[in-house]
């Protein structure tokens, strides 16, 4: 499904589209096409997009290219899918109970999931908050251990 949605390769183009959606809140799925779990991730932000579109905009973004790589340094992009969100060109964080807040790691559960947090942050971002609570129940968010190196 993710040749519905559109895909970034390109810097330039994630820094335009980044830059350019105003008033909406922008969902970038950093990953592969070829990973099964972004397939996932794929199919439900496809089948999502059009309830989504009044208030949020959708772009893959592919983690082996490598203008890309930037981005998956500055995000710390190490376990894929790893979804990054964005509201008039601000970095988005959600309180998701686990230590990183900057980005959603792994896929949804079901379509309504996505369009819960999407709407959750995106009411956050209208009253200017950086950062939200999720609104799923712990049990339907996906867990990950952190690992540091070097510490």
């Amino acid at each position: 499904m993710s040749y519905l949605l559109t895909t970034l390769t390109k810097k330039e183009d994630v820094d335009s589209i980044i830059r350019d959606t105003i008033d909406k809140l922008l969902v970038l799925r950093f990953g592969r096409s070829s990973d099964s779990v972004c397939l996932l991730l794929d199919d439900i932000l496809s089948k999502s997009e059009q309830d989504v579109s009044k208030f949020a905009s959708i772009a893959l973004v592919d983690v082996d290219s490598e203008e890309i790589q930037v981005y998956v340094k500055y995000f710390d992009i190490t376990l894929i899918p790893s979804t990054v969100f964005f509201f008039n060109a601000q970095h988005m964080k959600m309180d998701s109970g686990s230590a990183d807040h900057t980005k959603w790691v792994g896929a949804f559960h079901r379509k309504q999931d996505f369009i819960d947090v999407v709407e959750e942050i995106f009411r956050g971002a209208m009253k200017g908050k950086l950062i939200v609570n999720c609104p799923l129940p712990p049990e339907r968010i996906p867990k990950f251990q952190l690992l540091y190196k070097g510490v």
